[in-house]
């Protein structure tokens, strides 16, 4: 597929776990974030596979700006990603599903779906609980519908879900794990005040998403 970008993991790569990354609504897979995590994670040992949904594909070809796709559109073409990513895998081979924000969520719904049975995992990267000002209109329905363990890595200061905000909700399926990033938002940046750089949240939150993916059988 044309649109794929991949990173080899360094550690053990004949038979490292494979994750297949998704972007956000507003930037495509090489954005600073994406680019940055899917390197890390590399060095943590894991295949990375990065694509782009077909409006932002449209978008690289003429420079317009476009909305999302439709959630039909979004999970189709991701489902076809995930039946060609686990054609280049070897028999046995851990393969994970994730990304960031939107495309962590619509990583979740396919899972839920159970449309690519293969799927050992769900890894999301600032996940949109909610839109930002608007707690009422959860997202987190589907979990309930997802058959494997599912990981969100999340910023303490992420307006589309904090922890209070969570802690003030009915517990999640016990398959479902949150990982507090300190300071992070919703593109886990920490604040200065951390004297932290720039990337080590989402250095961090790579570390912790390759741990989680080891687990899995």
């Amino acid at each position: 597929m044309q649109d794929l970008i991949y990173e080899p993991a360094i550690a053990d790569p004949g038979y490292a776990p494979g994750l297949i990354l998704a972007h956000g609504a507003g930037a495509g897979s090489d954005s600073p974030f994406m680019s940055r995590l899917a390197r890390s994670l590399a060095e943590s040992g894991i295949h990375v596979w990065r694509f782009e949904f077909p409006y932002m594909l449209k978008r690289r070809a003429d420079g317009r700006k476009r909305p999302p796709d439709r959630q039909p559109v979004l999970l189709s073409h991701f489902a076809g990603v995930v039946g060609h990513c686990h054609s280049l895998m070897s028999p046995g081979q851990t393969l994970v599903i994730g990304g960031k924000s939107m495309g962590g969520r619509m990583a979740s719904l396919l899972a839920a779906s159970r449309e690519c049975a293969y799927i050992k995992g769900v890894a999301c990267f600032g996940y949109p609980f909610h839109p930002p000002g608007k707690p009422d209109r959860w997202r987190t329905d589907h979990f309930m519908e997802i058959p494997c363990p599912l990981a969100i890595f999340q910023g303490t200061r992420d307006p589309f879900g904090k922890p209070e905000e969570l802690a003030a909700r009915p517990g999640l399926p016990a398959r479902v794990s949150v990982h507090w990033l300190e300071g992070g938002n919703h593109d886990l940046r920490p604040l200065k005040k951390q004297g932290l750089d720039e990337n080590a949240l989402i250095d961090e939150a790579a570390a912790r998403a390759a741990a989680f993916i080891g687990s899995l059988e």
